[in-house]
């Protein structure tokens, strides 16, 4: 049976606190359409690709969504996260676990449905470089809960997918993995609960990356 060797982060609620603010941005841009949503409505969907993020809560407010709505949210949205969050703040213990896999060889990537140019503070407020593969939503076809994310960025760090966990702070992340046949870690630092992730396939569930940092023997990820 393969060891498990490398690790795959989401980014949004698992290394940067945005989870939120992607929360309230989308309310707002739906808001502004004409399409008034709960709050908590919106947090279940958060870690979806914005196109099916969009689509999935038109259904639940029985209005359809055409193409060029679609694409019109996202921009809107877009824009108004990047107004909201001009500098994007890690997690607690983000940055010191990324570090600590660096020096100790642990190979690891990341795997967000957010797309470039909204994803670069984030990884800039990270220290994540060019010697970190990023897999994004404008490199495949289909973002979580596809597993396309997670596959392409085990192919681009040179691993099988059974070799790597996904660590993740909602259900789409854990159903991805599972889908991409991955064990995964879960991370409370998103807004569900520790049943929840449980439910949807956690092999462990650690309240924030600080608490996975402390416990990365117990994964046998290092070397």
């Amino acid at each position: 049976m393969p060891v498990v060797r490398a690790l795959i982060f989401d980014l949004d609620g698992t290394l940067v606190d945005t989870v939120y603010a992607h929360v309230f941005t989308w309310q707002q841009a739906l808001a502004e359409a004409e399409m008034p949503i709960d709050s908590w409505r919106i947090h279940r969907r958060i870690g979806m690709s914005g196109g099916l993020f969009a689509r999935a809560v038109a259904r639940e407010l029985g209005r359809p969504l055409s193409t060029s709505e679609t694409d019109a949210l996202q921009k809107r949205h877009a824009e108004l996260f990047e107004q909201m969050m001009p500098h994007c703040r890690p997690l607690l213990g983000a940055v010191e676990l990324l570090r600590h896999l660096r020096e100790a060889g642990v190979v690891h990537g990341v795997a967000t449905s957010g797309a470039r140019p909204l994803i670069d503070d984030s990884l800039k407020a990270l220290g994540i470089g060019a010697e970190t593969v990023v897999i994004e939503r404008g490199d495949v076809a289909r973002a979580k809960p596809e597993p396309d994310l997670f596959l392409v960025c085990a192919e681009r760090m040179r691993v099988s997918p059974h070799e790597c966990y996904v660590v993740g702070d909602a259900v789409w992340d854990l159903l991805a993995a599972r889908r991409a046949e991955m064990l995964s870690i879960g991370l409370l630092s998103g807004g569900y609960g520790e049943d929840e992730l449980t439910r949807a396939g956690a092999y462990r569930v650690y309240h924030d990356p600080a608490e996975l940092n402390d416990s990365l023997d117990e994964l046998g990820v290092l070397p």
